[in-house]
């Protein structure tokens, strides 16, 4: 079957866009895995599928696939670029669009050449993370090998582990990232974050995505770790994010208030691939 795609990127962390409205899109693990082959296919962290909307409060349903095969439940800078592109290829005219995923609906907002998000409030509870443990804290210890890592567990709709850091450009995140994505005490697995803090309102972050691995920029990750900071008290309510793919602003008021996503969203080019 013959497929039209765009390709699109945030920050540096790129996408292969599916539009599964118009064209029928059927994708298994190992045609995921190809397409996502940046030697042999298209190349890309992650393949995000455009869907009819599930309900009538959502316009249109939103599908993350990893490079690895395995869907997810969702992806901060793919959901700007989801925004971008049902715009630019006139599914929709709204600049306030509502979009279905695996974890619930999320509202996006067409801002000039940024896209804003509400991701909705963090989820902190162990079981829903999921993580195990007794209770929620800010801080856990974990037995990583023969080390303990304290980090910070939460999900913001995908489930992630914030480190703390003195000096990012030494963190262990290629060797302590894998690492932690496995760990047993983490049952789907997670994604982990790297965050060294300059002052109050700026942040340095890298993120080892589950199935990915380290990628240039992660919009959720940049949420879990201004959450983790403020909860530990350490961040003002407006962070910028500094990425190595570029910059995010995230913002959060804590308790049950959403956390909010700006940044750029790029289409890079139209293609078409047989599979």
């Amino acid at each position: 079957m013959k497929l039209k795609f765009t390709k699109m990127q945030g920050l540096g962390n790129d996408f292969v866009v599916f539009d599964a409205i118009h064209q029928q899109v059927e994708l298994n693990e190992e045609q995921i895995r190809f397409l996502a082959d940046r030697r042999f296919g298209v190349g890309c962290d992650q393949v995000l599928l455009v869907e009819p909307a599930r309900d009538e409060h959502t316009d249109f349903y939103y599908r993350i696939f990893n490079a690895d095969g395995g869907e997810v439940e969702q992806c901060g800078n793919g959901a700007r670029c989801f925004a971008r592109f049902v715009h630019e290829k006139g599914l929709t005219r709204k600049e306030i669009i509502d979009v279905g995923t695996r974890k619930g609906a999320i509202r996006l907002f067409l801002k000039g050449d940024q896209v804003v998000v509400n991701m909705g409030a963090p989820i902190l509870e162990p079981e829903r993370i999921p993580f195990r443990a007794a209770h929620a804290s800010s801080t856990y210890s974990l037995q990583v090998e023969k080390q303990l890592v304290s980090i910070s567990a939460l999900s913001m709709g995908n489930p992630h582990a914030v480190v703390m850091v003195d000096d990012l450009s030494v963190a262990p995140v290629a060797t302590l990232g894998p690492l932690i994505e496995t760990h047993e005490r983490f049952p789907e697995k997670v994604n982990v974050g790297f965050m060294s803090i300059r002052n109050p309102g700026e942040i340095d972050l890298r993120v080892w995505e589950r199935g990915v691995g380290e990628t240039l920029a992660c919009g959720t990750g940049a949420c879990a770790a201004v959450v983790a900071g403020r909860l530990r008290g350490l961040l003002d309510e407006e962070v910028k994010v500094h990425l190595r793919g570029g910059d995010l602003v995230i913002s959060w008021k804590g308790g049950a208030e959403p956390v909010w996503m700006a940044g750029p969203a790029i289409r890079v080019f139209e293609g078409e691939i047989e599979l």
